[in-house]
């Protein structure tokens, strides 16, 4: 760092707290001759005042957000393309290809087998390149011509090749969003961020519904083709026009993105030290596969998988959210344009909740309070066949979602440093999760009654995952209560002043003399539950 003695002033810079993301020894204080690493400055920014910093902190996430929001689009058509054979089923997909119910069922499930198999080498990946927003571009081209593909399939055997193609290469994209978030946003604004995401997920449900509709009704036998064959061409189309522009648009890293000042990367990197008290980098001659080590280590994780696992079944409804409006009994036009509205309705509820879930910086109850709401919907589904109160119950299992977006957030905070492991644990945790994709295609194969022993299933999962949840939440509220302990210590031996204890660490710039200046207060590393 340049000589501060020459500059009346000195720039913001971090002396906070290095948290040690492991169980068996959680962040505690730095020793009082030590200081945590802090992102080099540039020479131009050394005379960055408080206010200042504001102004370019304010500008900067100004212009992350604008290009983040493409990210929501990017989602919507990965689910269009993975769910539209949902819709296509209604126009006669299952009877061209004369599919029985378990074969069905294997086309549907056989995405996620491809699905699991790339999240973790695939975030391994996009950690270690600089041109994160490349990578989803290309990996966007290649899964919209795949989806275009689908259309001319004839058999079986012809629509599992291509939905295992299409999980293999889809399984890059989510993560590797959630991942770049990860490393702009701190852990007050995730929440939202990621839900604004999945709003991309939510709306893909109620318009596919309302494309579906348009494309189904009109395009019968045009060119001498089936309906369902142009939607996957038409909507595989719309995927590849997209991916084109998302090499230009998504940022890349806090040190490399164009379109942003030198001030505003600077502030960028900054940001998520003082986050967490350490740089959002990784150790020099950190091999490849550490990061996948640590997760494998980290029992923490397995915990969350459960849960998260149990939660995915739980939601398994989506893939058949146009076969379960359909037993309120109208045809299928009708039916693909009452989906719609539960879905806008989650996204509302899926903004709320992630919004005050940032607001309160507590995760456990605005995860398990939207499962609630699923349960009631599952439950009047089970002992009622009234249309009315059936149509309800969707709205209560859609909104379901919104714990869903923030349990994604609680990962990134529970597992936040080194950027390796967090990228691992991202994935490893969500492609675990997908096997409750795969039991959940065959769990709704149970029609009798109104899909009545299917809501029962799932009822079961959506109490196995508020249980993981809760165990998870004691799980860091022990190890949140032993940091504290070991400060208390420390205050206790004089290592530690009491006020830094209580109150935090002060960040600045250090005078000659040891004083700081430009102050701010970084709050010891705690774990949100």
């Amino acid at each position: 760092m340049a000589d501060e003695r020459k500059h009346p002033d000195p720039p913001l810079t971090t002396q906070s707290p290095r948290p040690i993301m492991d169980e068996k020894s959680p962040p505690s204080l730095p020793p009082s001759d030590k200081m945590s690493s802090s992102p080099p400055l540039p020479s131009s920014l050394q005379t960055m005042s408080p206010e200042r910093r504001v102004l370019v902190e304010k500008s900067l996430k100004r212009k992350l957000d604008t290009r983040c929001s493409l990210f929501v689009l990017i989602y919507i058509m990965n689910y269009l393309d993975r769910n539209n054979i949902a819709a296509a089923r209604l126009r006669g997909l299952q009877d061209d290809l004369s599919l029985n119910d378990q074969e069905y069922a294997t086309c549907l499930s056989i995405l996620y087998v491809g699905y699991i198999l790339m999240q973790v080498p695939s975030n391994i990946v996009i950690n270690l390149i600089s041109r994160p927003s490349l990578y989803i571009a290309i990996v966007m081209l290649i899964w919209g011509l795949i989806s275009t593909l689908t259309g001319i399939v004839t058999n079986f055997s012809g629509m599992v090749g291509t939905r295992f193609l299409l999980g293999f290469v889809e399984a890059a994209f989510l993560p590797g969003a959630l991942l770049i978030l990860s490393k702009w946003y701190t852990r007050k604004e995730l929440t939202t961020r990621n839900a604004i995401l999945f709003c991309g997920n939510l709306i893909s449900n109620a318009f596919s519904a309302l494309i579906a509709a348009g494309v189904l009704s009109n395009m019968q036998g045009v060119l001498g083709h089936a309906a369902w064959r142009w939607l996957f061409w038409i909507e595989g189309g719309l995927t590849m026009a997209v991916a084109i522009s998302a090499a230009f648009i998504l940022p890349d890293l806090p040190t490399n993105t164009r379109g942003f000042t030198e001030e505003e990367l600077y502030v960028a990197q900054l940001r998520m030290t003082e986050d967490v008290g350490e740089e959002d980098k990784d150790a020099e001659g950190q091999k490849i596969f550490d990061g996948f080590w640590m997760v494998v280590k980290d029992w923490k994780v397995y915990v969350m998988m459960l849960a998260f696992t149990a939660y995915t079944v739980g939601l398994s409804f989506n893939a058949f959210f146009p076969s379960l409006t359909q037993t309120l009994g109208f045809s299928y036009v009708p039916t693909l344009l009452m989906s719609s509205p539960p879905w806008a309705f989650a996204c509302a509820v899926t903004l709320a909740v992630c919004w005050h879930s940032d607001r309160t910086q507590e995760k456990f109850w605005h995860i398990c309070l939207p499962m609630v709401g699923g349960l009631v919907g599952f439950l009047i589904c089970m002992v009622t066949l009234n249309t009315a109160a059936r149509y309800v119950a969707l709205f209560l299992q859609a909104s379901s979602y919104a714990g869903f977006v923030v349990f994604y957030s609680w990962i990134s905070s529970s597992f936040p440093r080194p950027p390796a492991k967090r990228a691992v644990a991202l994935a490893a945790i969500n492609a675990i999760s997908q096997l409750g994709n795969v039991a959940g295609m065959y769990v709704w194969d149970l029609k009798e009654d109104g899909y009545r022993k299917s809501y029962g299933i799932v009822t079961s999962m959506f109490g196995a995952a508020i249980f993981g949840c809760w165990v998870f939440r004691m799980i860091l509220s022990g190890l949140n209560k032993k940091m504290e302990r070991e400060e208390a210590m420390a205050v206790a031996e004089g290592r530690v002043p009491d006020g830094e204890k209580s109150e935090g660490v002060v960040t600045g710039s250090e005078t000659e003399d040891g004083a700081v200046v430009g102050a701010r207060v970084v709050k010891p590393f705690r774990y949100l539950i």
